[in-house]
């Protein structure tokens, strides 16, 4: 079909020529009579066959580009063609714009020439600050908005984060409990699933090791939950950054364009998100906040399951998974004792609890008992 159109073009192109120039180029020749060519239907077909015979030639490689220049179109992000096309706009409009102050000059260079330079030059100027400069220009808009919505009294409201666009990360996809937040109703907004991390997880899922390829399946049940269970509404974008190889700064760059923020629980994407200015629900922020509050001085009864980092010491976990770490413990392995808790350290990547034994006894059900107080 394509071939045809551009066949068909071609014939159009070789009569309007024909109809305009055929005339002039036989008046360089000394004929006698030229009825025929003087006539415009004449010329025409003339000028189309001539086109038709070079299209023979041209069509395939025309074609070809065509298509090439399509699937480039179609692989582009949108706001990189958006904000590209604003920009040869612009380019183009300033090309013009002094072509019209330079009319009146009487050279024929400058007249003729010259214009067809400035709308070549600045349009592909402007296509490129355009495209180079969007994330700026979005920043930009986001902060005249932002400005916009300043109260009388001279205080600001900000953008409630629950309609902000909310994008998912690989590894809070696989997580799971994501889908869980959602369906409680505490996730609102719209979450966001970038094909790129898709495609990631299918390459997971599709990995010859068995533990991998398990937590790639996961991850695409708990995306076919998210998106048939009620809740936040799934949006699956194309946008991409080919210029970006790794995904956790894709992240970063599709929120930053989206203006949303990043969904995750991979301590290190927490880490680059905030030092790129992009805002992060952490899941694991959100489940260190709703576990039950341990205050030093508190008493515990655990079991101790293996020596930590330093001398002498145990560690023992919570049903929750939370670690603790007991001071003189290592002696104590596989007992279940008493602790007294002495401090707590809570970050993104969890919570730690720092404890010592509660006189130094333990209680392992009959295997060493040992009475408090004696």
């Amino acid at each position: 079909m394509l071939k045809r159109v551009v066949q068909v073009g071609f014939l159009l192109i070789g009569g309007t020529l024909g109809v305009l120039f055929l005339p002039h180029l036989f008046s360089l020749f000394s004929f006698t009579t030229r009825p025929m060519i003087d006539n415009p239907y004449v010329a025409a077909v003339l000028g189309a066959i001539v086109l038709y015979l070079l299209s023979i030639f041209l069509t395939e490689p025309i074609v070809n580009f065509i298509k090439w220049m399509e699937d480039l179109l179609l692989k582009a992000p949108i706001f990189d063609l958006l904000f590209g096309t604003v920009g040869l706009i612009v380019g183009l409009s300033v090309a013009f714009l002094v072509s019209f102050g330079l009319s009146s000059v009487e050279i024929p260079i400058i007249t003729s020439i010259l214009p067809v330079l400035l709308s070549i030059l600045l349009g592909y100027l402007g296509f490129q600050v355009g495209f180079k400069k969007r994330e700026e220009f979005i920043n930009a808009m986001v902060s005249i908005r932002n400005s916009g919505t300043k109260k009388k009294d001279g205080g600001e409201t900000a953008r409630p984060k629950d309609s902000l666009n909310k994008i998912l990360d690989t590894s809070v996809i696989i997580d799971g409990r994501v889908a869980d937040i959602a369906s409680t109703g505490f996730l609102e907004g719209i979450l966001v699933v970038p094909q790129f991390v898709l495609t990631e997880l299918q390459h997971i899922a599709d990995s010859s090791d068995t533990l991998k390829r398990t937590k790639g399946r996961r991850g695409l049940d708990v995306l076919k939950r998210l998106q048939t269970e009620e809740g936040p509404q799934i949006l699956i974008t194309d946008e991409d950054f080919a210029d970006v190889a790794e995904v956790d700064l894709k992240l970063v760059r599709l929120a930053k364009s989206m203006n949303g923020l990043v969904v995750t629980n991979d301590f290190n994407l927490n880490k680059v998100a905030d030092l790129h200015g992009v805002s992060v629900l952490n899941i694991n922020d959100l489940a260190n906040a709703v576990k039950p509050v341990v205050i030093p001085g508190e008493e515990m009864h655990v079991a101790v399951i293996k020596d930590g980092k330093e001398h002498n010491q145990g560690v023992a976990y919570l049903d929750d998974g939370t670690m603790i770490v007991i001071e003189d413990g290592k002696t104590h392995i596989g007992n279940m004792i008493d602790v007294v808790v002495t401090s707590v350290l809570q970050t993104s990547a969890g919570r730690m609890i720092f404890a010592k034994p509660k006189n130094g006894k333990t209680d392992t059900n009959g295997r060493k008992l040992e009475r408090w107080g004696s």
